[in-house]
Order: C-alpha cells, then sequence, then structure tokens
C-alpha cells in the first residue's frame, strides 16, 4: 500500500461502515482504535477482508476483534498474513508446538510460571530493541481476571504532532539506543519468577540504534518512536541532556489525551501497530488468573 493511498483513507470520515461480507469496523470514541465485528477467523479470509483490515490498521493504529474463537495455529496463520513472525529471546515461555506464540501469563503450574508475568511493566514498543523491529503485535485472550488486566495504548502520531515546536526541532534528526537489558534486571528484582538470561540470550539482544523520530513506512506519518522501558539514551549528546530529553519525551508520549485503554473482553483477539503507538500493561492482582497468546511481525529498519 503506497503511503498516498494510506493517507487518503484516513483523510475519510471515521464512520462505521459495512462490507457485503457483514465485517464491520467499528471506530471506539478515542484518541486511536476501532473494533473489527462479524468476523469469524477460524474461517477463510477473503483477499478483499484482509485489504480492509489492513487499511483499519493503518488508520486506527489499534484493531481489536472481538469474541476469536481460535487455535493458536489459526492466530500464527492469520498473524503471518502481515509478514515473517519473530521470536522472542524468553523462548522457556514458547507455547508447546507453536515457537512463534509468547505466553504472557500470570498463572504458575507445579511452582513454576507458564508464561512471562510482568509483561508490559513499562510503557514500549515491542522489541524496538531488534535491528528490525516488530510492525505489529496480536494478542489473543485464552484467560481473564475477574478485575484488571487492561492495556493502554498510546498513539505516537498525535504525539509527534503535537509536541512544543521547540522540542521537535532539539529531537529532529537525533538517534537513540535501545536495548532488551535496558530494565531487566530491575524487573527480575521484582518478580523472581522472570529467568536470568544466558549469554546466548544477551548475545541475541545486543543494543541498536534507531531515529528518535521515526517515518511510518506505509503511510508515510511521523511517530516518535522512544520508550521508558528500552531506550537507554539519545546519541551524541551529553548524558545530562540526554537523560532531561528523553524524561520530557517519556511524559509527553504517554499523556492520558494519547491514550485507549483497553478493558479485555472473552476471546478478544488485539492488533496494535507498533510502528505507531507505545503500549502499558496496567497490572493484574496476583490473585486472580491471567493467560494470554502473543505473535509479533517482523517489521522493517526504522528510518
Amino acid at each position: 500500500m503506497t503511503a498516498t493511498l494510506a493517507l487518503n483513507e484516513r483523510a475519510a470520515p471515521a464512520t462505521a461502515t459495512r462490507s457485503p461480507s457483514l465485517l464491520e469496523i467499528r471506530p471506539f470514541d478515542a484518541p486511536l482504535g476501532a473494533e473489527v465485528l462479524g468476523l469469524d477467523l477460524s474461517r477463510p479470509l477473503s483477499t478483499a477482508d484482509f485489504s480492509r483490515i489492513h487499511r483499519a490498521h493503518l488508520d486506527h493504529h489499534v484493531l481489536v476483534f472481538r469474541d476469536q474463537r481460535i487455535t493458536p495455529q489459526q492466530h500464527v496463520d492469520f498473524s503471518r498474513r502481515f509478514g515473517p513472525l519473530q521470536i522472542h529471546v524468553l523462548k522457556n515461555f514458547q507455547l508447546q508446538n507453536h515457537p512463534e506464540i509468547l505466553i504472557v501469563s500470570n498463572i504458575k503450574e507445579n511452582g513454576e510460571p507458564i508464561g512471562l508475568g510482568d509483561a508490559g511493566h513499562f510503557w514500549h514498543s515491542d522489541l524496538s530493541y531488534k535491528d528490525k523491529p516488530s510492525l505489529g503485535s496480536l494478542l489473543h485472550a485464552q484467560e481473564l481476571p475477574a478485575e484488571g488486566g487492561d492495556t493502554l495504548f498510546a498513539n505516537q502520531h498525535t504525539a509527534w504532532d503535537t509536541l512544543p515546536a521547540a522540542l521537535k526541532t532539539a529531537v529532529e534528526g537525533l538517534r537513540a539506543e535501545h536495548t532488551y537489558l535496558a530494565k531487566y534486571e530491575e524487573l527480575r528484582s521484582r518478580n523472581p519468577w522472570r529467568p536470568k538470561l544466558t549469554q546466548e540470550q544477551v548475545d541475541e539482544v545486543k543494543p541498536v540504534v534507531h531515529p528518535v523520530v521515526r517515518t511510518h513506512p506505509e503511510t508515510g506519518r511521523k511517530a516518535l518512536f522512544v520508550s521508558e522501558h528500552f531506550t537507554t539514551r539519545i546519541l551524541d549528546i551529553p548524558e545530562d541532556e540526554s537523560l532531561a530529553l528523553l524524561t520530557e519525551l517519556f511524559e509527553h508520549s504517554s499523556r492520558a489525551e494519547l491514550v485507549y485503554r483497553h478493558e479485555w473482553k472473552p476471546h478478544d483477539l488485539v492488533f496494535w501497530d507498533n510502528r505507531s503507538v507505545t503500549h502499558l500493561a496496567a497490572g493484574t492482582p496476583d490473585h486472580l488468573r491471567r493467560k494470554l497468546y502473543r505473535t509479533t511481525i517482523e517489521g522493517d529498519a526504522p528510518f
């Protein structure tokens, strides 16, 4: 899809539309996001419907597919239509027979965690610490708590658009380092169940450098591309200036007016664009069970 086409579509009124297949895309009354109704991803998806979903994903950045009773393989197959899938470095939390799926869960069986229980503790864009960060992630609800467990998404295009002019001038053209290890030991100190990384895993997530302001490869829109979880410093400026700039950007990029808060419903499948948003897990009470399956689609090198 060309940037021109995507931009023209985004300019269209954000009203609910319906195709002959009964697929309905209903925008939320929020800074981003839409729900997809009338679609069963356990059945074959037409090229026309896939195209509409692709366009809606570019326009709304977060799509919520309601009541998707799909198998892990169907989850993987749908995800792969958008590109190659990435395997998370914590391979001990892969779903058995489906290495493309990361289990996100606070559940313990036989005294051991079955998944990554503290995923999303800090604002972040998935896999920004890779040379080719994620295009998008798809998270499918398997077991939900009676309270808590919400996920927050912040629109980073709007974050850039609303950045004060002086700050825009200060950061445009700058590059920043991202590393998976940035908060890892802090998270381990909070959560004894988070595993110690092997040297092989450390080597798999060596620091990378990306632009502070990235251009979306499909729409051409600019977005802030830093996060409190993985971004450690801005290059080529003094350390104190880097810290001050990042602190200001982190605060600006997660303001309430940029955020859609997703309250999970049974069998929701949520698909977000990591090039356009950052996200945060609001937390789940320890005594309540939560389990979701996540796939992650490989994107392009940011520019």
